[in-house]
C-alpha cells in the first residue's frame, strides 16, 4: 500500500507541538536551578552570620558586624559558594543576574525578605507561587493551598511550566483526584475533598472497610453465608491445589503455595518427615516417621570384598577399604608405601648409635 506523504502544515504543527514540550520542560529546569541558587543563598547566609567573629571586644564586635552584616565582601562571600564549579546553568543564572543580587541585598531584602519570592518569581519570572503554573502562574485544580485537592501533584507546581494536569497520589483517580481506585472506598468525600482508604484485603471493590463490605470477592475469596469474603483453601479442596507429586500444599489468604518434600518422603502431606505418603528408598517408617535404614546393621552382609568394610549413609550405604588399604581396579590393596617413608625407620636406626654415644 502506498503511503500518503505528510503535508508542510501537519510537519508544521508537528513541530510547535514539539517546541511547546521543549519549552515547557525549559521552563522547569529555569525555576529549578532558581530554587537551587535562592536556597543556597539562604545557606551562605546562615554560614556567613557573624563570621570570624567571637570572643574579644564586644562593643567593637558589635560596630564591624554591623558593617559586615550587609557588606559588599559578605555578598562576595555568598555568591562564591552558591554554585558548584560543575553546575553550568547555575553559575550562568548566578553571573548573569548579579546586579539584582546587589539590588535585594542594598535595596529590597527588608521589604522583600523572601529572596526566592523576589528574584524566581518577580524578578526573573521563571517561577509561580507554590500551587500555581504556567507563563501566568494559573491556579492549581484545588486551588494554592491545596493543589489537585491533596490527593495528587499538580504539573508545574510553582513553575512557569507545566499544564496543570493533576497525576493523582495512590488510592485517587480522577480529574480532581478526587475519586477512588478500584480496591479503595470513599471514608469521606464532597466536592472539595475526598479521602480513599483501601479495602479489606478480600475485596475488589468495596463501600466499607471490612470482609463484609466488598461488593466482589477478590480470586482466591468467596462470600459465605454472611455475605463476607473469605479466604478460599485450595489445599483442601475436592479438586486440590495444583502442586508437584514431591510437593506439599500451602494455603495463604487468597492464594497457596507449593514447598518441596522431605528428601526422606516419596510424596507427603506437609514439611518434614512424619508427612510422608511412604518413605524413599533407603528410609522406612518407624512409628509414622520415616527413618534411615542401617543397611550396614542387617544380617545379610553387603560389602563381601576382601578387607573392605560396611558404612552407612542417609538413606544409603558405601562399601570401603580398611584402614592401611586402598582401593585399585576394584579391589582393596595394600597402601603403597613411598620412598621418604620407608628411609624414614633407617635414618632413625643410624642416628640410635650416635644418640647413646651422646648419652
Amino acid at each position: 500500500m502506498k503511503m500518503r506523504s505528510v503535508g508542510p502544515s501537519l510537519l508544521f504543527l508537528l513541530a510547535v507541538i514539539s517546541h511547546i514540550g521543549h519549552a515547557k520542560r525549559d521552563l522547569k529546569v529555569a525555576c529549578s536551578t532558581c530554587r537551587q541558587v535562592t536556597d543556597n543563598f539562604k545557606k551562605g547566609v546562615e554560614r556567613t552570620a557573624k563570621q570570624n567573629f567571637g570572643g574579644g571586644n564586644t562593643a567593637w564586635e558589635e560596630r564591624t558586624l554591623s558593617k559586615y552584616e550587609t557588606s559588599e565582601i559578605r555578598l562576595t562571600e555568598i555568591l562564591e559558594a552558591v554554585c558548584d564549579s560543575s553546575s553550568f546553568e547555575c553559575n550562568r543564572m548566578v553571573e548573569e543576574h548579579e546586579d539584582l543580587f546587589e539590588t535585594w541585598w542594598f535595596k529590597r531584602q527588608t521589604k522583600n525578605p523572601d529572596l526566592h519570592k523576589w528574584f524566581c518569581v518577580e524578578s526573573l519570572k521563571v517561577c509561580c507561587p507554590k500551587g500555581a503554573f504556567g507563563p501566568d502562574c494559573n491556579d492549581c485544580v484545588g486551588g494554592l493551598d491545596r493543589p489537585c485537592h491533596g490527593n495528587g501533584a499538580c504539573d508545574g507546581d510553582g513553575t512557569r511550566g507545566g499544564d496543570g494536569h493533576c497525576s493523582c497520589n495512590h488510592g485517587y483517580e480522577g480529574e480532581f483526584c478526587l475519586e477512588c481506585i478500584d480496591g479503595y472506598f470513599g471514608k469521606v468525600k464532597n466536592d472539595t475533598f475526598a479521602l480513599c482508604t483501601e479495602c479489606h484485603a478480600s475485596c475488589q471493590s468495596c463501600s466499607g472497610g471490612t470482609n463484609q463490605d466488598c461488593d466482589e470477592c477478590k480470586a482466591g475469596w468467596e462470600e459465605d453465608e454472611q455475605d463476607a469474603c473469605v479466604d478460599v483453601n485450595e489445599c483442601s479442596r475436592d479438586d486440590p491445589a495444583s502442586c508437584g507429586e514431591e510437593e506439599y500444599c500451602i494455603n495463604n489468604e487468597g492464594s497457596f503455595s507449593c514447598k518441596g518434600c522431605d528428601r526422606v518422603c516419596s510424596g507427603c502431606t506437609g514439611a518434614g518427615p512424619d508427612a510422608c505418603r511412604s518413605c524413599s528408598t533407603g528410609y522406612h517408617d518407624v512409628e509414622g516417621t520415616c527413618t534411615d535404614i542401617d543397611e550396614c546393621s542387617e544380617e545379610a552382609a553387603l560389602c563381601t570384598a576382601a578387607h573392605q568394610e560396611c558404612v552407612n549413609t542417609p538413606g544409603s550405604h558405601l562399601c570401603l577399604c580398611v584402614s592401611g588399604y586402598e582401593e585399585r581396579d576394584g579391589e582393596c590393596v595394600p597402601t603403597a608405601v613411598s620412598e621418604e617413608e620407608k628411609e624414614e625407620p633407617e635414618s632413625a636406626e643410624t642416628e640410635s648409635p650416635q644418640a647413646h654415644e651422646d648419652l
